[in-house]
């Protein structure tokens, strides 16, 4: 019988990364953490960028997943907030690569299929659903980390796990 795997899933952003840890044990997924890194504007973006690849470090380093499920940037109207979003999710991808994470990138639509089974899903379903399949009897908070365990999930029903 195989071991459980856990995957880190990540819903990058300069202001808020959420983060989300899951435990998958053959068919079934649980919750094992989830939190949300946040940055001030008034910082220099370096500054910004350090402090999620270093909590996204800490939390790899604490909880050791072997897998991240990461949402990929969405190139809507606002260029300045996708670059920003991408600058974001680079320096986390940074901090899994060098702890040599395996990764699966998914849009907000493939996230949003994989969990609510409707890529056009809001976010308050996508929160209740989360719970659901998590069994948590709480909406994880905020709307950042509950992405995140989102594309953990994702993840976990899309990638050929080793388990």
């Amino acid at each position: 019988m195989a071991a459980p795997i856990i995957i880190l899933g990540i819903d990058p952003g300069l202001a808020n990364t959420g983060w989300g840890l899951v435990e998958k044990d053959a068919s079934k997924l649980r919750a094992l953490a989830y939190g949300c890194i946040t940055t001030a504007a008034s910082e220099d973006t370096a500054f910004r960028l350090k402090t999620i690849h270093d909590e996204i470090s800490a939390v790899i380093e604490r909880y050791h997943p072997c897998e991240l499920g990461i949402e990929s940037v969405f190139f809507g109207a606002n260029s300045k907030s996708a670059m920003a979003t991408g600058q974001a999710r680079g320096a986390a991808l940074v901090a899994v690569a060098t702890m040599q994470l395996g990764v699966g990138e998914y849009s907000p639509r493939q996230i949003k299929q994989a969990v609510v089974g409707n890529g056009s899903a809001d976010k308050e379903q996508v929160q209740y659903m989360v719970s659901r399949i998590l069994g948590l009897d709480h909406t994880p908070s905020p709307d950042h980390a509950a992405d995140a365990l989102a594309a953990a999930i994702c993840h976990a029903h899309l990638c050929n796990l080793r388990i």
